[in-house]
């Protein structure tokens, strides 16, 4: 929040900004007020109750009630202009669509295009063009989650059987990570995502490989991996386009070796990390839908190198 990249961030940075100051000030005042009452009281052998100091008592009083109301006054219309700027989507440009799902505990991204070849689903990752403004269309598939990148916008809540919208924009490139801000259960604090603020050309070079199928395997180990990948459970929960793996209930991996980390933002994306998840969800992310598979030595390691192929 206090790093903004975007006009969203930079209009609740300044209000944050104020509310500081403000309340900086008048911390400051009531000490300073409090202070010179303590001095002034210690040098009376008794209390002022003369006219005059009871017209200063009342001058006092009725400035800082003046000073008071001006605070809350701006504090106010700081609010609302910040908050107006928050909700208005600008309407120049065309802007990017994107569906948000939220479950227990990942992020389930799909990309519209009015041409639905060009629509894809991805997970736990949102890439998007420098300069663009992107409406996010939100709901959640279980409980109320929260979507939050302080450092692009506010917090929006995603809830289930509704459907909400946000808009942000980033004005730089970046890796901003987001943060599930409503408690949503046990592995809340692990469903994390990033977003990838990227150049529009680099943007639309990613945009195309994912509308791509799945490379098949090119050699006996992939090969292997993708057998060990359709003859276990695996193919139930997730979708590989390009192979008869459909399941609906994980995240997609048709291009699993492109994103950065695994498990909603728990751990890294690499070989090692990618090992242990499949074989002991539960141990890393507890509660998770995934279940441990048994597998032979020589299996789990076919499996990854196919997993790592999936780019």
């Amino acid at each position: 929040m206090l790093n903004p990249a975007g006009p969203q961030a930079d209009s609740i940075f300044g209000l944050w900004t104020y509310m500081w100051i403000a309340s900086t000030a008048v911390f400051a005042a009531v000490m300073v007020a409090l202070a010179m009452a303590l001095v002034r009281g210690r040098r009376r052998d008794a209390p002022d109750v003369s006219e005059a100091g009871e017209g200063r008592a009342r001058r006092t009083i009725v400035v800082a009630t003046g000073i008071t109301l001006a605070i809350l006054l701006a504090t106010l219309v700081a609010s609302y202009l910040t908050g107006r700027a928050y909700a208005v989507t600008p309407e120049s440009g065309r802007p990017l669509q994107i569906t948000l799902i939220g479950h227990q505990w990942w992020w389930e991204v799909t990309y519209n295009d009015s041409l639905s070849s060009r629509s894809l689903s991805t997970a736990n990752e949102i890439h998007i063009p420098v300069g663009r403004t992107v409406v996010v269309k939100m709901t959640s598939s279980d409980v109320i989650h929260s979507f939050w990148v302080p450092n692009l916008a506010g917090k929006k809540d995603m809830i289930p059987g509704y459907s909400s919208t946000m808009w942000l924009r980033a004005d730089r490139p970046g890796v901003f990570r987001g943060q599930c801000a409503e408690f949503c259960g046990h592995q809340h604090a692990k469903m994390a995502l990033l977003v990838v603020a990227e150049p529009p050309a680099e943007f639309a070079r990613w945009y195309d490989a994912q509308l791509a199928d799945n490379m098949p395997p090119t050699d006996t180990t992939q090969s292997t991996g993708k057998n060990v990948f359709m003859s276990h459970g695996c193919v139930l929960c997730h979708t590989i386009r390009g192979t008869d793996a459909g399941g609906r209930v994980g995240p997609d991996l048709t291009h699993l070796a492109t994103r950065r980390t695994l498990a909603a933002g728990t751990i890294p994306n690499n070989r090692g990390w990618l090992g242990g998840w499949v074989m002991d969800p539960q141990g890393i992310k507890p509660g998770a839908k995934m279940p441990p598979n048994d597998m032979r030595p020589d299996e789990l390691q076919a499996l990854l190198a196919y997993l790592q192929s999936l780019r």
